[in-house]
């Protein structure tokens, strides 16, 4: 009988999805340290992958490494489990269940077949130990050294001078030129890295030879895991230029800096080097979605300025700080990798900062300043509060910067989760806290109720309020109240 662990510990290192000590991270350090160097990405992706796994060829490759049959009729059975939606009963031909419990692991394990292809077929495709040195710089650096030569035995001032002079633009003509051929024909490579059903490939060799390599995937994908490559999202990018992956873009670094070794040798470093940047637009879409950021035109410039959060009013101070506090490290968290995370998290880091100020403001019936002021000890911003017990705790605002994190090489981002729980406050805190949660005014509050959120479209702002907060009550003003009440009655 085979063991039902074996496909799971015979994955390989390419694969990042749903494993222990895995995650988007190490996929990325991984891209970061391996695909080096490279002219061309494919940017790969598998179109509708969950919906779409063959359960025929899933137990095919289950019964590669399993010999016991009752265990493949069980993962059958899983796979036809079937679902319910619309309290209607809906069969599964193909997919796996999603929510499901080894879903992940099933999926991945169906993808190491395509992992192994891509492992065979860069074997084939990899030749040559390194790149050819090229020409040009082969014949400066020889320059040099003659010139070099040559000034150990002259003794006049003025040639030595000029020699000297000539030998500095030889060093700076030499490190101007590429040290290796960059269009060898006899250097090929393949690297490959897979996150779920997401996938980056590195190319060394020529464009055509990329367009040659994506129709063998979209081929091989067809005929072995009858699954189909997304058309408009499997892209051949120039290394140069910005892949995505991840979140991220990612591109190979044109220019090299110089740098003295610690034998005072001055060398060459970064060029051929993989870059990991978030996109401005990536943390401006954050903010938006956080409603925390309004965009205004300025001088024919489009400027970012912070914005209270109106739905948080009714919550605790203590609370605001906490939720805004997660969200800024949960951004940071994930892109702290990136080699622009400073810029990046320093323009995101300031709107979500002062957002939080003008939200406590709203709340309090303050300025901006004074809610700055109110709770700034030691430039922190510092929450006191009482707890259940009645100790006084202090909730203290994000103060971590955004300084760029290192590699990932065994991250335990998928393995141990970090998930805070703000508790909502009760029905009677938010009356007695006085503030209407539709347009924030403070005065008399009462308490507007649905009875089913299910049967609610959004088509006012106190529905879509309900719907987005996830609940049946709403605490509103007078005025708001009979808005409600004449345009429902």
């Amino acid at each position: 009988m085979g063991n039902g662990n074996a496909n799971i510990h015979q994955l390989r290192k390419t694969s990042h999805g749903f494993r222990p000590h895995r995650s988007c991270h190490t996929a990325l350090t991984q891209v970061q340290e391996k695909i080096t160097g490279v002219k061309w990405f494919i940017e790969g992706d598998i179109k509708g992958f969950f919906d779409n796994i063959n359960h025929d060829i899933l137990v095919d490759i289950l019964k590669e490494r399993i010999s016991d049959e009752r265990f493949l009729r069980l993962i059958r059975k899983f796979l036809k489990a079937g679902y319910i939606e619309r309290w209607r009963f809906q069969n599964t031909y193909s997919g796996t269940p999603q929510g499901g419990i080894i879903s992940p692991i099933l999926a991945n394990i169906y993808l190491d077949r395509f992992d192994k292809y891509i492992k065979e077929y860069a074997e084939k495709f990899n030749k040559g130990e390194r790149r050819r040195i090229s020409l040009e710089y082969r014949r400066l650096n020889n320059k040099k050294t003659r010139l070099a030569k040559r000034l150990k035995s002259i003794t006049d001032e003025s040639v030595r001078d000029k020699m000297i002079a000539e030998i500095k633009e030889t060093l700076a003509q030499t490190f101007a030129t590429t040290c290796q051929e960059p269009m060898d024909t006899e250097y090929r490579r393949i690297q490959y890295v897979r996150y779920a059903d997401d996938f980056l490939i590195g190319i060394i060799g020529s464009k055509t030879e990329c367009i040659t390599i994506k129709a063998d995937i979209a081929k091989f994908m067809a005929e072995k895991l009858r699954l189909e490559l997304s058309e408009e999202k499997t892209l051949i990018t120039n290394a140069h230029d910005k892949a995505k992956f991840l979140g991220y873009e990612i591109f190979v670094r044109d220019c090299s800096f110089r740098h003295k070794d610690r034998k005072g040798v001055i060398r060459r470093f970064g060029k051929g080097s993989v870059m990991l940047h978030v996109n401005m637009d990536t943390a401006k879409n954050k903010l938006l979605e956080y409603d925390a950021l309004r965009m205004s035109q300025e001088r024919k410039k489009t400027v970012w300025k912070p914005k209270p959060r109106a739905f948080m009013i009714g919550k605790k101070v203590e609370d605001i700080v906490a939720q805004y506090n997660t969200e800024i490290r949960g951004f940071y968290n994930y892109y702290a990798i990136a080699n622009n995370i400073s810029d990046i998290g320093n323009s995101f880091g300031y709107i979500m900062e002062y957002s939080m100020y003008k939200t406590i403001a709203q709340k309090l019936n303050l300025t901006m300043v004074q809610a700055k002021l109110k709770f700034l000890r030691d430039k922190k911003f510092i929450v006191p509060f009482k707890d259940a017990k009645g100790a006084t705790k202090y909730r203290i605002f994000y103060d971590g910067g955004f300084k760029r994190k290192t590699a990932y090489r065994n991250s335990l981002v998928d393995i141990i989760p970090n998930t805070w729980h703000i508790s909502k406050p009760s029905l009677m805190e938010r009356l007695k806290e006085g503030v209407c949660e539709l347009c924030g005014s403070n005065g008399n509050i009462t308490m507007h109720h649905v009875r089913n959120l299910r049967q609610l479209k959004g088509d006012t702002p106190w529905n879509a309020k309900l719907i987005k907060q996830n609940r049946k009550t709403l605490a509103v003003c007078e005025s708001c109240n009979y808005k409600i009440q004449t345009n429902e009655h």
